[in-house]
């Protein structure tokens, strides 16, 4: 039975059997006597996107009172949940992002405290995700965006919208003006400055 540690686009938290290319967390949710997750799903605004392999490191999952190791079919996925990459494990791929960051939101000097603030409040609101207006044409995101509409989320990648599933991305569909942003507005301006997101194989041409 699969353990209920994967994250959608949304932010929520699903049991599926497909793992997805990243790992990441929220601080600790869950219980490890019994490997299920708390009420609370993040203990942190720290909200990280991690490597599955690190240093030849192994981590029995939800076992330990650690952090708890969520999974992302890639990340697109996790930075449109409000994850951004970790500083230990992913450190080039966080000085890139904060680099495109700072670039694309006109600040300098920022911390990872900073941005993890501002993301904490883009992707909630009173505990649910927070979807945003669309500001611009859907032909003007930067690949590796994410909407929704309805119960659907979407990629956006070389001029297409891909349907999003825990097991990859289905073939391009078309999106009216009522889809939203899941993408939090700092991590879309960070994608417009440069930051490309690594994409599962399914999303590829």
């Amino acid at each position: 039975m699969p353990l209920q540690n994967r994250v959608t686009p949304t932010g929520d938290i699903i049991a599926t059997p497909h793992r997805g290319m990243f790992t990441g967390n929220r601080g600790i949710i869950h219980d490890p006597a019994t490997k299920t997750l708390l009420k609370k799903r993040w203990s942190s605004p720290a909200w990280l996107t991690c490597t599955c392999e690190f240093r030849g490191r192994r981590r029995e999952v939800m076992a330990q009172q650690s952090w708890t190791e969520l999974f992302f079919l890639d990340e697109a996925t996790a930075l449109a949940a409000g994850h951004r990459p970790c500083f230990y494990c992913r450190r080039d791929d966080a000085n890139r992002f904060r680099a495109a960051w700072e670039k694309g939101n006109r600040v300098h000097d920022v911390r990872m405290h900073d941005i993890d603030t501002v993301l904490h409040h883009e992707r909630l609101d009173h505990g649910r995700k927070r979807l945003h207006v669309l500001l611009v044409p859907l032909e003007q995101l930067p690949d590796g965006a994410m909407l929704q509409q309805g119960e659907e989320s979407f990629l956006v990648t070389q001029g297409r919208t891909l349907l999003w599933s825990a097991g990859g991305y289905a073939g391009s569909g078309h999106l009216s003006g009522e889809a939203r942003l899941l993408t939090p507005p700092s991590t879309l301006r960070t994608l417009n400055a440069g930051y490309r997101p690594v994409l599962h194989p399914t999303a590829l041409p």
